[in-house]
């Protein structure tokens, strides 16, 4: 690890909006995460969150709603956690943990909504995809009854293999889309747009080489 990653590692440590369980031992945050946002308001999750663009983003658009990014990059993320208390956001905030273990840090039904955002594809490891079973059943514990699964991606290997558990599994989808920036109709509202377009630093790199961003969102229970 660089010096530079050394240093915001170091510093993010002391965040009051960054959190660092133990790995593989229960977290004194779970089923506490509404204590600290201070509200009742709902919790979504950004896993695999990078920089925490996404989280950031969102929270700036939905001010009466938390958001939690999740990652184990935790020099990453002290980008988007020192973005969000220069702008005094208290309803963001950022969890170094890994998302296999996920379950030590949140409780069951405690979150409402969850955001992949372009996502390792793992070409070789069909399991370790974020959107394979095993981490769905993981997902399923956590959410609300109804909760939402959001994927944002440019790998179509990813898409694909997805849209096939979806069906596989009969999980309830509510849009898909192999052409997100091209399918949005004009009716769709500047708020909703507006989500959309925050674009991660990877997202910028893909459309950049002409990648073609895709979407779905869909219920697993």
């Amino acid at each position: 690890m660089g010096k530079d990653k050394l240093r915001r590692f170091a510093a993010v440590k002391d965040y009051p909006n960054f959190f660092e369980p133990t790995i593989g031992e229960v977290s004194e945050m779970k089923g506490k995460w509404k204590e600290h946002f201070g509200n009742d308001h709902p919790i979504t999750l950004e896993l695999g969150c990078g920089k925490g663009e996404y989280s950031v983003g969102l929270a700036k658009n939905f001010p009466d709603r938390n958001f939690i990014g999740v990652d184990i990059k935790g020099s990453r993320m002290f980008i988007g956690a020192t973005e969000a208390l220069g702008n005094e956001m208290d309803n963001v905030a950022f969890c170094r943990t890994k998302i296999d273990f996920i379950q030590d840090s949140f409780a069951e039904n405690e979150i409402d909504e969850i955001w992949l955002t372009f996502s390792d594809p793992q070409p070789k490891k069909p399991n370790k995809r974020l959107t394979s079973w095993r981490f769905i059943d993981k997902y399923r514990k956590l959410l609300k009854p109804g909760g939402i699964i959001h994927l944002k991606t440019d790998s179509d290997l990813l898409f694909e293999f997805t849209t096939e558990e979806i069906k596989e599994r009969e999980y309830e989808p509510l849009l898909i889309t192999w052409d997100l920036y091209n399918d949005l109709s004009d009716d769709i509202d500047q708020v909703t747009r507006d989500i959309f377009h925050i674009k991660t630093h990877y997202e910028k790199l893909f459309t950049e080489r002409g990648s073609v961003i895709k979407y779905c969102k869909f219920k697993v229970s």
